[in-house]
């Protein structure tokens, strides 16, 4: 590092559990963020301040004026454009060493699968179920590291998922549709709730790469803002999963 990244990065490497090693690890990562919405913005803009050296930012939607009330990535200038363009452009104005790969499209299962093999850890900032669980399938065949959000309401949920020998994954949480199911544009969000929900993703992100602390391993963590209260539920390995259980292992075995 220089003697301006140094300053950049100055109050971080002080924690012990950073250091200039850790910083220097920070730079090395390369981090898959998919969503950059309400989720997504406050995950991407904390990563790119903390030095993360390389983002692959991956949305295909436009900004429109309701997303301005919680995609603080985005602002009344953006509006008609693609949400990857506007986000670009705020991160490397945030930290101009940030490598940035932006895809304005949906990936494909074949796409998703190799830049999830050439990715530290994956973020999972989008809205629906059918592509969280194409991602978390991916994540599994990949054992690559996800990082899973949502919000919705005054509520809003996180959770990690190492995809290593005998813990569980995403769908061992989720068969079909979960409790926090359906988007923002249907429930309504208070704007607040996806930037707390947001930044403890970039946390729990920051945690994997520079190896340090627990994570939410195994663990689902639950807010509920209106009261403003917090639960921890235990997850364990589904033997049953379609994805990732013992049994349907086998069963792909043979």
């Amino acid at each position: 590092m220089n003697d301006e990244e140094l300053l950049r990065y100055s109050r971080q490497i002080m924690l012990p559990q950073v250091d200039v090693a850790g910083q220097e690890k920070l730079q090395a990562s390369r981090v898959l963020i998919i969503g950059l919405g309400g989720l997504g913005s406050p995950v991407a803009m904390y990563l790119a301040a903390a030095g993360v050296g390389q983002l692959v930012l991956v949305d295909h939607d436009k900004v429109d004026l309701s997303n301005l009330q919680r995609q603080i990535l985005h602002s009344q200038q953006d509006i008609g454009h693609h949400k990857i363009t506007s986000a670009a452009d705020r991160l490397t104005k945030l930290n101009p060493h940030l490598q940035i790969t932006a895809l304005d499209h949906k990936l494909s299962d074949k796409e998703l699968r190799e830049i999830t093999q050439n990715v530290d850890v994956v973020v999972d900032a989008t809205d629906n179920f059918e592509t969280r669980f194409a991602i978390n399938r991916v994540c599994v065949e990949t054992a690559t590291p996800l990082v899973s959000g949502s919000a919705i309401r005054m509520e809003g949920q996180v959770s990690v998922f190492l995809n290593r020998p005998g813990t569980p994954c995403y769908r061992c949480l989720y068969r079909e549709e979960g409790e926090l199911d359906g988007s923002c544009s249907e429930n309504g969000v208070l704007a607040p709730v996806v930037g707390i929900i947001g930044s403890i993703q970039a946390t729990e992100v920051l945690k994997i790469l520079l190896n340090i602390g627990s994570t939410l391993d195994g663990k689902l963590l639950l807010l509920d803002a209106l009261h403003m209260e917090w639960r921890t539920l235990a997850l364990k390995q589904d033997d049953e999963c379609p994805v990732c259980g013992t049994r349907s292992t086998e069963r792909r075995a043979h």
